[in-house]
């Protein structure tokens, strides 16, 4: 089973100019090799049968006569091949000559695609030789004793994928050919390319072919011309590049003397995915010019072994990568702060009433509100921190609380719910010895209810700490701490909190508000509603009782941002996590996830306002509209049923 994804390769091989048998024989090598490596599809460069840069000799008949046996071998040396060759060549039609891609599978020519933008300007001057794919009527061609169709609006069908050819200068078309195939139904887009060097050029393709797999949502394979390329006026560096959607899966080794094969597998399912959610996508299919699409049967077959996934996903896949981290980080502290100067500019709130636990959630938003209130120019004094210590607080949370408002220099205050709770468990008659729901869920009540009541005596705003592992999980009390007037943290994630914290305190904070908080990121997460230990250490750890987050964040993300199956994120997370986690806990904490995901909605039914930070959001106004009714059971049968 493959889970959607597609093995695809991009070959460069050592080349000769003109000698079109040499080149053939290390075409052939690549193909086995790609064979061997179970590539469904492998894309070589432009004319790399002939090689790219032969100049007047394309005039030549002896080297079109020998590009067509060099193909004609090529076809025989691979009739017992499964793999999906896309080669390019200089073609002959009647008294034109074309400069076209190639696809052949098992011995038979699937179809041809001609080059339609021919460049003609620096460096370039392929009109001197070859005509457009526009000036073409023919849709049918006879090469190697074969009757093949020709065409730029060709898709090949395999059981996997359809997938579509252009042609090195078709992608810097205003409107390149593989948008129209994309449009009409291509998934995976290949191109032969002779990309010489320049430099600042590569960034420049690069960013070229990412924005055109992530314009079509699509796979984007991209071979170009190497060593053994005449170097009279250019140079090629051999660029092998595979994108899905935006995002680079595997790249060669550019200036390399050597062959190579560039390998990757890109993820069809959630390519569909990704279209069928983009209603801009649907909506663009009907203002889709040009020929309807001619479909080619490709009678693709697996190999019988176990498909091998090269592609490695990262553990924490909502954690930007190292990189990007700072510029992340600030990206996502200024959407939170002007949200949140937004609606206390709005509400006219004088001040913004937060409970700090010294626990993550709470110190990200407090750090939050500290940014706000600069930003708005306004006094930190106004940021009223309450502390709410409990049956279950721990001195190592309470001093952390305490330290953290001291020297961010805000108001604070504490009030114990103890007596409280007391009486309100009298009232109810629950035996304040069973530490069960009730006991819990009073706890978090009553404090939402002092933070909700100190907003109405200060004219404030009550600043949510609820972050997004949680709601998706449900592990928040209903108006409990699930309540606020605004949620800060509403789409971080817990493992995105835990980074964030980190940041802050090594980036942003004096010595010693940087040793709190990295004091609370290492602190255990807990909502410390269960006395401590006889150590007055934590007791009631959330990871031992839900999962760990680290788990429950993969899970979310492959679940919410791409729809996969059960099936397929237990696949992913049993790669990914196998140095941390056995088979059995992973499939364990996936049941936990998708119970808790589909019963607990109803909490996220009716969640206070809060700013929308990634891709993946549950607000139930914006990204996610689940009923609270729905059905878990077709996902827990499938989890089940993997042992």
């Amino acid at each position: 089973m493959n889970y959607g994804f597609v093995k695809v390769a991009a070959a460069v091989p050592t080349l000769k100019v003109a000698d079109c048998s040499y080149n053939a024989q290390y075409i052939e090598k690549l193909i086995l090799q790609a064979e061997e490596a179970g590539v469904q599809i492998v894309a070589f460069p432009e004319l790399c049968i002939t090689s790219y840069t032969c100049g007047d000799l394309f005039a030549q008949q002896l080297l079109l006569e020998d590009a067509e046996r060099a193909l004609l071998y090529l076809l025989n040396q691979t009739r017992q091949l499964e793999v999906i060759s896309i080669l390019g060549m200089p073609l002959a039609l009647d008294s034109t000559l074309l400069n076209a891609a190639v696809v052949i599978h098992r011995g038979k020519i699937q179809g041809v695609v001609p080059k339609t933008y021919l460049p003609n300007y620096k460096e370039f001057y392929e009109m001197r030789w070859f005509t457009s794919a526009l000036a073409v009527e023919e849709t049918q061609i006879q090469l190697c004793g074969q009757s093949v169709p020709l065409g730029t609006n060709l898709l090949f069908e395999t059981p996997d994928t359809t997938f579509g050819v252009e042609i090195c200068e078709d992608m810097w078309a205003v409107i390149p050919p593989s948008s129209m195939l994309a449009l009409k139904g291509a998934e995976i887009l290949f191109n032969l390319s002779a990309d010489n060097e320049c430099i600042g050029k590569h960034r420049y393709v690069r960013s070229l072919i990412s924005q055109q797999s992530a314009r079509c949502i699509a796979g984007y394979v991209f071979s170009s011309c190497g060593f053994g390329e005449s170097t009279t006026d250019v140079v090629f560096a051999g660029n092998g590049l595979i994108y899905e959607n935006g995002s680079l899966l595997a790249q060669s080794e550019r200036f390399r003397l050597e062959e190579q094969l560039i390998i990757s597998e890109i993820d069809v399912e959630r390519l569909r995915t990704e279209r069928r959610m983009n209603t801009t996508f649907s909506a663009n299919k009907a203002h889709c010019p040009g020929p309807k699409a001619e479909r080619v049967r490709v009678d693709y077959r697996h190999n019988e072994e176990e498909f091998r996934l090269t592609r490695v996903f990262e553990p924490f896949p909502f954690v930007p990568p190292v990189e990007e981290f700072a510029e992340r980080c600030e990206e996502i502290f200024s959407i939170q702060v002007n949200g949140l100067a937004q609606r206390l500019n709005h509400t006219q709130a004088q001040t913004a009433v937060i409970g700090i636990s010294g626990g993550l959630d709470s110190t990200l938003a407090l750090l939050v509100c500290v940014q706000t209130f600069d930003k708005l120019g306004w006094d930190r004094k106004r940021i009223l921190g309450i502390t709410m210590p409990g049956f279950g607080t721990t001195d190592r949370t309470y001093n952390n609380a305490l330290n953290l408002m001291r020297s961010l220099g805000i108001s604070t205050r504490e009030i114990s719910i103890k007596a409280a709770c007391i009486q309100h468990f009298k009232d109810i008659g629950h035996d304040i010895n069973v530490h069960d729901t009730t006991f819990e869920n009073g706890q978090a009540r009553e404090r939402t209810q002092i933070l909700m009541d100190i907003a109405n005596q200060t004219g404030g705003l009550v600043v949510g700490t609820g972050d997004l592992s949680e709601l998706a999980l449900g592990w928040a009390t209903y108006n409990g701490d699930h309540m606020s007037m605004y949620g800060v943290n509403a789409s971080i994630p817990k493992t995105l909190v835990q980074y964030l914290v980190r940041w802050v305190a090594e980036n942003e904070m004096d010595e010693q508000s940087g040793a709190t908080l990295l004091d609370i990121v290492d602190t255990p997460i807990s909502p410390e509603l269960v006395p401590a230990n006889d150590r007055g250490e934590i007791q009631q750890k959330t990871e031992d009782l839900v999962g760990p987050y680290e788990l429950h964040d993969f899970f979310l993300y492959y679940f919410m941002r791409f729809g996969f199956r059960p099936e397929k994120i237990d696949y992913l997370a049993q790669r990914t996590f196998k140095d941390k986690y056995d088979s059995a806990t992973i499939r364990k904490w996936l049941h936990t996830f998708f119970r808790r995901f589909f019963s607990q909605q109803f909490k996220r039914s009716c969640l206070p306002d809060g700013p929308k930070v990634g891709t993946v959001a549950i607000s139930p106004r914006g990204d996610w509209r689940m009923p609270s009714d729905a059905s878990v059971a077709g996902w827990l049968k499938e989890i089940e049923e993997l042992g």
